[in-house]
């Protein structure tokens, strides 16, 4: 069997650098393909920036030229543009938002999309070491932080950079002395910012982990539910969530603390910073050196400008989670699968003979750095020939299950070569080698789709007759017409709907279906009664004929009428004949057949 993955899964949240230009250069790759539509962006974006300074400097000439002058026409002019400038910067923000929102949610659906595209390619060696939750998460929670980041995050740092620029320099135009005495604050702002995003830093980092420690004893805990409740885990299982739950809601908590502390102290500076604008501009106006107008604006532009930072400072943290998630997002997008296609395929023959051929095959699913393999395979050798029926018998961990794998190219052996019709299956391409070959698990895998989806996949070149043929065949259309919803009938989660012999019965229709040229059955009537077991072996007994078949299976009544039976023994292929010729050699078959037999009256 391939080995449990190792490593603590909910501990992979530890974050890397805040920005990482080389992965941002990347992440903005997705959006090349809509480049006209970020140019829109980036222009609603740059005039509503712009817009932020029109009011103020419309209230300036208000009070400094249409006022004193009595000018009603001016003034109402002013207020006219005051009132449109608003409403501008209402239309440019709303169209902005719409825009990059939709830049983000197109972008991020190419990505999810290149994931699970890339997930579907990848061996099953790599899922035999990432848990299926860890996978999960970079399509889901990954994904969507870095849509906050396109959605909001960036787009908010780039509109608050353009904001201060622009209040910046129209605060020096204005009066270059004035604004350096408000800029008089901006290193306490500065000091702040930076304490601030220190803290907050590890109080994310905290959250995260511990949120991960919630979804991962969630996960186990709910699918394992039968076994809690067997046990009476309730309780305990309860004061052990509520552990972790208390971990997560302190995390919380100093995060609150800090963002509770931080937005008041800015608050503090920006009052500072108005007051230095009140007694300086005031004692300017009484001198004469500017006016009530500039002054006013400048009270105006303060508010506006300390706000900008305040959001700088909270994006810091939708970066530093975009930069970690989209790390974690191109270490799954970048891994090349160990199991690939040849440059040059070569082509089965059209139908498949069957002839199969192993050539001291060596295996181990993992590889030692030090000292010699665990070889679950030592140079094993044996041919099936065309319409042959072969059967694999053996103890648990015999490697029967992993000449299947090798067979179906799930894995590659490290040693020898398999053959499938005289060709090197290694020289043809994966899904040309599956399409020949019916596979039979003894933990057969249905979706949440109905019976239909499920005998043929999605597969339209399987024909309605063709469904209800193979269904028929091996007796499942009696119990499928009983359901409410026919051959249309969802299954559920795993099809949790059905009995376990029913679904064996459709994993069998759903072989048929597909007319292979060989058939592989894995323990597949292992799970089922007597009545149903005697009719799959009628109908796979029609199956067998003219295909060639291996038959995987503990109980050794089940394969006694096998053309032939290896036996394997701690990765060897030990003995190799029929039944009678098996028996008659008194050796490791005979034993195991006579033990499983001698012990058939003591269980019944």
């Amino acid at each position: 069997m391939p080995p449990a993955p190792t490593g603590p899964i909910q501990e992979e949240e530890a974050l890397g650098k805040a920005y990482d230009a080389q992965l941002m250069r990347r992440l903005l790759r997705y959006l090349a393909p809509y480049r006209w539509k970020v140019v829109l962006a980036v222009f609603l974006l740059v005039s509503a920036a712009g817009l932020q300074i029109v009011g103020p400097w419309l209230v300036q000439m208000a009070l400094d030229d249409a006022i004193p002058a009595g000018d009603g026409e001016l003034l109402a002019t002013l207020a006219i543009a005051y009132l449109v400038a608003t409403l501008a910067t209402f239309g440019f923000q709303y169209a902005q938002a719409l825009v990059t929102t939709w830049l983000g949610q197109q972008g991020m659906y190419d990505l999810r999309t290149e994931i699970f595209e890339r997930l579907q390619a990848l061996d099953l060696q790599f899922y035999d070491r990432n848990p299926v939750g860890r996978l999960m998460t970079r399509t889901t929670s990954d994904v969507e932080t870095l849509n906050d980041l396109f959605s909001s995050g960036v787009v908010a740092i780039f509109g608050d950079l353009f904001t201060l620029i622009f209040i910046i320099s129209a605060m020096l135009l204005m009066d270059w002395q004035l604004a350096l005495v408000t800029f008089a604050v901006l290193p306490l702002v500065v000091w702040a910012a930076f304490l601030f995003r220190s803290r907050i830093r590890h109080a994310y980092r905290d959250i995260r982990v511990r949120l991960a420690r919630i979804n991962a004893f969630l996960h186990e805990r709910i699918t394992g539910m039968q076994v809690v409740q067997l046990f009476n885990r309730e309780s305990a299982d309860a004061e052990r969530l509520d552990e972790v739950n208390q971990d997560y809601l302190k995390a919380h908590l100093r995060s609150i603390t800090y963002y509770a502390l931080f937005f008041p102290v800015v608050e503090l500076f920006t009052a500072i910073a108005l007051a230095l604008i009140i007694w300086y501009g005031g004692w300017a106006i009484i001198q004469d050196n500017t006016s009530v107008g500039v002054v006013t604006a400048f009270l105006l532009y303060a508010r506006r400008f300390f706000r900008p930072i305040q959001d700088l400072s909270e994006k810091y943290n939708v970066l530093q989670a975009a930069m970690a998630s989209s790390e974690r997002i191109f270490r799954l997008v970048d891994r090349e699968p160990a199991i690939q296609d040849p440059e040059d395929p070569r082509a089965l023959p059209e139908p498949v003979r069957g002839e199969i051929e192993f050539r001291d095959v060596w295996f181990a699913y993992q590889n030692l750095e030090n000292g010699e393999p665990d070889w679950v395979l030592k140079g094993v050798s044996f041919r099936a020939r065309t319409g042959e029926k072969i059967a694999l018998v053996g103890h648990t961990g015999a490697g029967k299950t992993t000449i299947i794998n090798l067979l179906m190219r799930f894995y590659d052996p490290q040693k020898g070569e398999i053959l499938l019709d005289g060709i090197p299956i290694r020289e043809v391409s994966q899904a040309d080698l599956r399409a020949r070959i019916g596979l039979v698990l003894q933990d057969v895998f249905l979706f949440s789709e109905d019976v239909r989806f499920n005998i043929r996949m999605g597969n339209q070149e399987i024909s309605e007759e063709e469904i209800r043929a193979a269904a028929a065949e091996v007796g499942a259309h009696t119990f499928i017409q009983r359901l409410e919803a026919g051959y249309g009938q969802p299954l559920g989660e795993r099809g949790a709907s059905l009995s376990v012999g029913e679904r064996q019965l459709i994993s069998f229709a759903r072989a048929l279906a597909f007319d292979p040229g060989i058939l592989v059955l894995d323990e597949a009537t292992s799970s089922v009664d007597s009545e149903i077991e005697a009719q799959i072996d009628e109908a796979t007994a029609r199956l067998m004929e003219g295909r060639t078949s291996i038959v995987i299976a503990h109980r050794l009544s089940t394969v006694q009428g096998a053309d032939r039976i290896l036996v394997l023994h701690h990765g060897e292929l030990k003995e190799e004949g029929s039944h009678g010729e098996l028996i008659a050699r008194r050796g490791l078959y005979a034993r195991l057949h006579e033990l499983q037999f001698a012990s058939e009256p003591a269980s019944s």
